[in-house]
């Protein structure tokens, strides 16, 4: 066998896949743990990839605007100035959701403290009710008071507090060095994002130079169009799930406002950042809602669940269908797999990412089993003659 260049190649990646797979088989804990200290090492910089993906939909559309309807120019003025439009737009909204809620959220928790102990001073006269109708139930209560050992019951307290002490002061110094790590990652991935949305296109040149130098032309080609597919149900998944969710929230604040249920600002707004989350996100807010009507009224809690499902069908039926569904074009019942599998697998995240990724698996499933039944449509089929296999067999 000659050893040529690409007989080299093949034995490399040869040696090098059988060394993963042994080190797999033989040390999986050793494995898995570089793996998990590779990932920590990169996601910042993953973080960063993604969260310049998401601004880059809108930065997009604003660079687009100021050139007139075309692809703005490398090295252009639209570039930078399409970007501060952008990271202002941005700060603008979570400003302006932050101001609106914060008096809502305080008049909330006001009458939640008000509420609160008139709920425990109402639960004190009911019971001193009860024991003065049924006086037995007080002396069961009496010996069962004189039952207990209060010494012992002491004793533990204080153990307990005394090692507990050192636990939630260690606990306390790790979430504040988990906060400090957390804040410092999203400022690497946040910069990091910056210089992928300035340099978009050079990175994209040497990344395609890099992969054609090193895989095949005809295998980047196909990666390179996958990817442009993704980007794309990425993106219009993205401003779809966005367009839907202000749809909703908008809905049940005019909802609320209308028949005078209380917190309609905080429930409208509380709903559309929820419905963020595909299929299951508005039943969060949902949950959330009721709780707080409650607290007002047990009565408006009732008519808030049904105008809650009420809105919900609309949505469901015929606003996420035309507004999100078109976008990805998933069926319904692929569009739950998709939310189940992610959610289960990495939560939230995998929620919002799994409907547009199962999306494009689905459109690259459904072409390439188009063109197997293609080839096997224009295979001849063998037909037999007029005198059946015998006849055949002469002419054979």
């Amino acid at each position: 066998m000659s050893l040529d260049k690409n007989t080299m190649k093949r034995l490399m990646l040869l040696i090098f896949y059988t060394i993963a797979l042994l080190s797999l088989a033989l040390k999986p804990e050793r494995a898995l743990s570089g793996l998990l200290w590779l990932f920590g090492l990169l996601a910042p910089f993953l973080c960063g990839a993604a969260i310049a993906f998401v601004l880059n939909v809108p930065m997009r559309f604003i660079e687009r605007q100021l050139s007139g309807g075309k692809a703005a120019r490398e090295g252009g003025f639209q570039r930078p100035v399409s970007l501060i439009i952008t990271l202002a737009l941005v700060f603008l909204v979570l400003g302006i959701v932050f101001f609106l809620l914060y008096p809502e959220l305080a008049d909330t928790f006001k009458s939640l403290g008000e509420m609160i102990p008139q709920f425990f001073m109402d639960l004190q006269a009911l019971l001193e009710e009860k024991f003065a109708r049924e006086p037995e139930v007080l002396e069961f209560i009496s010996v069962l008071w004189e039952e207990i050992n209060w010494k012992s019951m002491l004793e533990q307290i204080g153990g307990f507090v005394t090692t507990g002490a050192g636990s939630v002061l260690s606990s306390a110094f790790n979430a504040a060095a988990s906060i400090a790590s957390g804040l410092t990652a999203f400022g690497i991935a946040f910069i990091f994002a910056i210089y992928i949305l300035l340099q978009k296109e050079r990175l994209a040149r040497q990344f395609k130079k890099l992969f054609y130098a090193y895989f095949p032309e005809r295998t980047v080609s196909e990666w390179l169009r996958i990817g442009r597919m993704a980007e794309q149900t990425f993106s219009k998944f993205l401003a779809g799930q966005c367009m839907e969710a202000v749809i909703l929230g908008t809905m049940f604040f005019i909802a609320l406002s209308l028949l005078k249920l209380p917190y309609a600002l905080l429930i409208g707004v509380l709903i559309a950042f929820t419905a963020l989350i595909p299929v299951f996100g508005a039943f969060i807010g949902c949950a959330v809602g009721t709780f707080l009507t409650l607290v007002v009224n047990p009565v408006q809690a009732v008519w808030f669940v049904i105008v809650f499902f009420v809105l919900q069908q609309i949505e469901g039926n015929l606003i996420y269908p035309h507004v999100v569904g078109n976008s990805v074009g998933l069926p319904s019942i692929w569009v739950l797999a998709a939310v189940s599998i992610g959610g289960s697998m990495l939560g939230v995240l995998g929620m919002l990412a799994f409907i547009p990724l199962g999306s494009v698996v689905y459109a690259l499933v459904r072409e390439d089993a188009d063109r197997r039944l293609k080839k096997k449509a224009a295979k001849p089929v063998p037909r037999p003659g007029k005198g059946g296999c015998a006849e055949d067999e002469k002419k054979k």
